[in-house]
């Protein structure tokens, strides 16, 4: 695999930097309430119809979620990004240059008005299908 500014890539995937592993799976083994909600009632076992990655290392990130047929990125942020605007924006603007689409969901929202956020989500996916003339998901099904 060529390497080029420590990052890693295929060629059939985003270029990702190998050094940030350790941090994923840490990450990924200490998620919070609002991903594991996330995860287990919307994401595991293709529940959307399409594979999603946890705690994915795109570029030198690490996002929550990620849906490579989707070109989808999923941000359940906690009060820690309050103080990080900035690199947000920063990371933000890198992905979207892949093409990627960010999706945010507030951490404790995922947790009290979980019925939102899962509604929101699905009206999400049909409109990335949509964008990316996708086929349709369960989520599509029955939709006009």
């Amino acid at each position: 695999m060529p390497k080029k500014n420590g990052l890693i890539t295929n060629f059939r995937e985003l270029p990702f930097n190998p050094d940030l592993k350790d941090r994923a799976r840490n990450m990924r083994n200490n998620s919070t309430k609002g991903e594991i909600k996330f995860w287990c009632d919307l994401l595991r076992k293709r529940q959307s119809g399409y594979q999603f990655y946890r705690q994915k290392i795109l570029y030198h990130y690490i996002v929550d979620f990620y849906c490579s047929k989707l070109k989808l990125v999923i941000e359940i942020d906690g009060t820690s990004h309050d103080t990080k605007k900035e690199y947000d924006e920063h990371r933000d603007k890198i992905l979207e240059s892949y093409g990627l689409k960010i999706l945010y969901y507030n951490d404790i929202k995922v947790l009290v008005n979980f019925h939102l956020i899962e509604k929101d989500f699905k009206e999400q996916i049909i409109k990335r299908e949509i964008e990316l003339n996708i086929k349709e998901s369960p989520f599509s099904k029955g939709s006009p």
